[in-house]
């Protein structure tokens, strides 16, 4: 009997990080400002989805889950995406409105961590940026109930035909349907470096202002 052939060995699945240093006197006075030059550097690299990211959440009884959203928006205030409240992540962020964010840039060696408090954006900030969206993609939020289970494609398929002959050109905002916005306690920057020496600085909120503090990697 031939063998089976196998992927190899995970322990030697590893690259060597090397970048330049990221070092306390390069950094923007607040984390909002180093995240808009990061994310220049992202798109500018060419990276596919720079603003995919990951949203960690919990429920009320500690279950945790994660799962990739687009961002949306980011200002002083926090950083927006856009979701159906009814989903598993909206029920969680009802029950326990705080989340961890992740931005996955691999390609560049650099990562970038958020974790703070959340907010429902106000109703009219909401239907704005609903109003923004492809016509397939509104009506792709009517149809689905997201997170619920589904029967077959057929049947999600079906709904979808079913609200665009409804709605053939200005579908309605869903009641339960908007943003949340994830208000930063915390926001780590994470540089590769050779040998697994990373450099990790964090801004921590303190009062009105911020710490800025390098981790051990």
């Amino acid at each position: 009997m031939e063998a089976t052939s196998r992927p190899p060995s995970l322990a030697g699945l590893r690259r060597t990080y090397q970048g330049l240093p990221l070092l306390e006197a390069d950094l923007a006075p607040d984390p909002v400002s180093q995240f808009a030059v990061w994310f220049g550097e992202a798109v500018d690299a060419g990276l596919p989805e720079p603003n995919a990211m990951v949203v960690a959440t919990s429920s009320a009884g500690g279950r945790p889950t994660a799962r990739t959203v687009l961002l949306k928006d980011y200002d002083e205030n926090g950083f927006v995406f856009y979701t159906n409240y009814e989903s598993r992540k909206g029920r969680d962020l009802t029950e326990n409105p705080r989340a961890g964010l992740l931005f996955p840039w691999h390609a560049i060696r650099r990562q970038v961590r958020v974790e703070g408090a959340v907010v429902r954006l106000p109703r009219e900030e909401s239907a704005a940026y609903f109003r923004s969206r492809p016509y397939g993609s509104r009506i792709g939020a009517w149809a689905s109930r997201q997170s619920a289970v589904v029967h077959s494609r057929e049947e999600l398929d079906a709904r979808y035909t079913e609200l665009a002959e409804r709605w053939p050109e200005d579908p309605p905002v869903p009641d339960f349907w908007g943003g949340f916005r994830v208000v930063p306690a915390e926001v780590e920057f994470w540089q590769g470096q050779l040998d697994r020496m990373h450099d990790r600085l964090r801004y921590r909120r303190s009062g009105a202002s911020w710490v800025v503090e390098r981790l051990a990697p």
